[in-house]
């Protein structure tokens, strides 16, 4: 007969192998790393710390592809002025006579 334990006043379930979680013996387990292997910047140079990759790539203008900031956001219609307003309808209106006639 399997053995029952008590697991709270009134309630029992069978008795069962506990299983451990899967956890590293290191103190932080979820960190990432800095380290990565040589990989040459455009500047000639190779880094072997992530952090100063992507400093020397911010400072020569570049773009990490991934860490972009995106949309960008859109641009607004410009308002016209009332004297161009003025203009694009006169010509509109020479282009529709063209036409017309």
């Amino acid at each position: 007969m399997p053995e029952l334990v008590e697991i709270a006043p009134g309630r029992w379930r069978i008795k069962r192998a506990e299983l451990t979680p899967a956890r590293s013996d290191l103190p932080t387990p979820m960190v990432i790393s800095d380290t990565m292997e040589p990989t040459e910047q455009v500047d000639g140079n190779f880094y072997t710390s992530k952090r100063q990759y992507r400093a020397v790539g911010r400072s020569l203008g570049l773009i990490e592809v991934g860490n972009e900031k995106l949309p960008a956001k859109p641009k607004g219609q410009g308002s016209m002025t009332p004297a161009a307003k003025a203009a694009r309808r006169e010509a509109l209106q020479k282009a529709l006579a063209k036409v017309r006639t």
